[in-house]
């Protein structure tokens, strides 16, 4: 069977809405990591602790903005019959990675594993 046969547009919708959240939390976090480190290799420079105190700034302010994102997107979503929230599972996400890099590998190899 097909992936793209296997999900309705809903399904689809809800999912993408889910990974993007899950994208922008992971992202706040690195970039708070990026800032911390940055912060601490500044050396008393002033602009180089300016520049990391303010990526750690914004990092954290979007952080906070995917945070609320869920929750109005929980809202709306439940108001418009979407259930999102169901899907921001990560175990899921790591599972389906996993599935299309083994399908990926497959094709690879000279065989096909979409038969």
């Amino acid at each position: 069977m097909d992936v793209a046969q296997s999900y309705n547009a809903m399904e689809v919708i809800n999912r993408a809405i889910a990974y993007a959240i899950i994208v922008a939390g992971f992202l706040s976090v690195v970039f708070i990591f990026f800032g911390g480190i940055s912060f601490i290799l500044s050396g008393g420079d002033d602009g180089k602790i300016k520049q990391a105190v303010s990526t750690i700034r914004y990092a954290i302010i979007g952080l906070i903005v995917t945070l609320l994102s869920v929750v109005i997107v929980g809202f709306v979503g439940s108001a418009l019959g979407l259930n999102v929230i169901e899907y921001i599972n990560l175990g899921e996400i790591f599972d389906l990675i996993s599935n299309v890099t083994t399908q990926n590998a497959g094709l690879g190899s000279g065989t096909s594993s979409l038969d």
